[in-house]
């Protein structure tokens, strides 16, 4: 399955701090935390997790599967081409309403 980078928070970290970390660490490039998407609380089995997704501007550096096996960059209108967790889906569904109530 596919999903958005993203990670856990250090002790002492912001949410923006962890997530320019987690992207460098993950896939390489510098980004820029700019404005918050979605708050997600999500049970699985056995734990708990809560997704908090913003958006982010690409800076510099060249994308490079450090900790996962592919990347791609794709279109809200290609994205459904890719399995995805349910929680990712979430996110998915926010792009997309986002992106429908700054075009309205």
């Amino acid at each position: 399955m596919w999903e958005f980078p993203g990670g856990k928070i250090e002790p002492n970290e912001t949410v923006q701090e962890c997530i320019k970390r987690e992207i460098l660490e993950e896939i390489g490039i510098d980004i820029e935390v700019e404005d918050h998407l979605i708050t997600i609380d999500h049970a699985y089995t056995h734990f708990r997790v809560t997704l908090i997704v913003h958006y982010c501007r690409y800076l510099k550096g060249e994308p490079k599967p450090i900790e996962c096996d592919e990347i791609r960059w794709v279109t809200l209108e290609e994205i459904d081409q890719f399995p995805f967790p349910k929680a990712n889906i979430q996110i998915i569904e926010a792009l997309r309403q986002n992106g429908d109530d700054a075009n309205k």
